[in-house]
């Protein structure tokens, strides 16, 4: 079962930042998929690293831990 938007923010809280959005048709590539809009965590758990959700209009297409230096490793949510 893949997870909405309403039960990603129910699971992460609110986004930091947001760039691009759900009807954005401009397109970008990050962490080896194509997405339109990115919810970005600033260091959520005070750990050390930035959460990010990446998007393509209303489907998750991952989240990712981002650590200093710019290396990330995906993340599994429950129920992703």
């Amino acid at each position: 079962m893949k997870l909405d938007r309403g039960q990603v923010a129910k699971l992460l809280g609110a986004p930091t930042e947001q760039v691009g959005s759900v009807n954005d048709p401009r397109t970008a590539v990050d962490y080896g998929v194509k997405w339109n809009e990115m919810w970005v965590y600033r260091d959520p758990e005070g750990e050390g690293f930035d959460r990010v959700a990446l998007w393509n209009r209303y489907d998750l297409l991952g989240v990712w831990r981002v650590f200093p230096g710019g290396r990330a490793e995906p993340e599994k949510l429950p129920a992703e």
